[in-house]
């Protein structure tokens, strides 16, 4: 049971640090919200979808989704539409000093943002059941427990963890430069993932 859970422990860890849209988001918002608790819906969020992308991927459920063409199609569509709309409201929204940041994304759009990356993000979803999904299957009964908690916990840590360096950075930043330089990179990396999103859905499928 140890051997599953370092290796579920690791895995995880490994497939989550890239840099992505998800990351980007909830970084983004740990640096720009005025108040921890206000950051605490995107975590919660984005935490639970992964926790359900991993559960899905263990069980064998979320294969359906590589073998159906059109609900891939749909898949792409719905998420390359979510992350244009969210670059362009990170896009907009201020730095600020901290006694404005108020204004910042509110919690039904953390909610809608983090849910979209983490849910319609098709290579997201290729990487868990690619990765996690297929290592599972290496072990069953408690070990296959242990493996897919260990998977969760890093996921959990690793978004509080976000958030909490976010929120570090957006403490030091009195004037708000950094926040909003962080703003507008966090926009370009959205639409960077929207754009390659785009490129696979039309032409990616011909080339590979």
């Amino acid at each position: 049971m140890i051997g599953a859970t370092l290796h579920g422990l690791v895995l995880a860890f490994g497939l989550i640090i890239p840099l992505g849209a998800q990351n980007v988001f909830v970084f983004n918002q740990g640096a720009v919200q005025s108040r921890f608790l206000r950051v605490l819906p995107v975590i919660i969020t984005a935490s639970i979808c992964d926790t359900l992308l991993i559960v899905a991927a263990v069980l064998g459920v979320s294969f359906v989704i590589l073998t159906v063409s059109w609900l891939q199609f749909v898949l792409f569509g719905i998420g390359i539409f979510f992350l244009l709309y969210m670059g362009l409201s990170v896009w907009r929204s201020h730095g600020g000093s901290p006694s404005h940041r108020e204004e910042e994304v509110s919690p039904k759009k953390q909610i809608a943002f983090a849910a979209s990356v983490s849910l319609l993000n098709p290579h997201a979803i290729l990487d868990t059941v690619g990765v996690i999904g297929t290592n599972s299957l290496s072990y069953t009964g408690t070990e296959k427990m242990a493996f897919t908690l260990a998977c969760i916990f890093v996921s959990w840590a690793w978004f509080f963890g976000l958030a909490i360096a976010g929120r570090i950075v957006g403490n030091i930043d009195r004037t708000g430069t950094i926040v909003g330089k962080i703003n507008k990179l966090s926009a370009l990396i959205i639409w960077g993932v929207a754009l390659y999103l785009i490129y696979q859905l039309f032409w990616g499928a011909n080339t590979g």
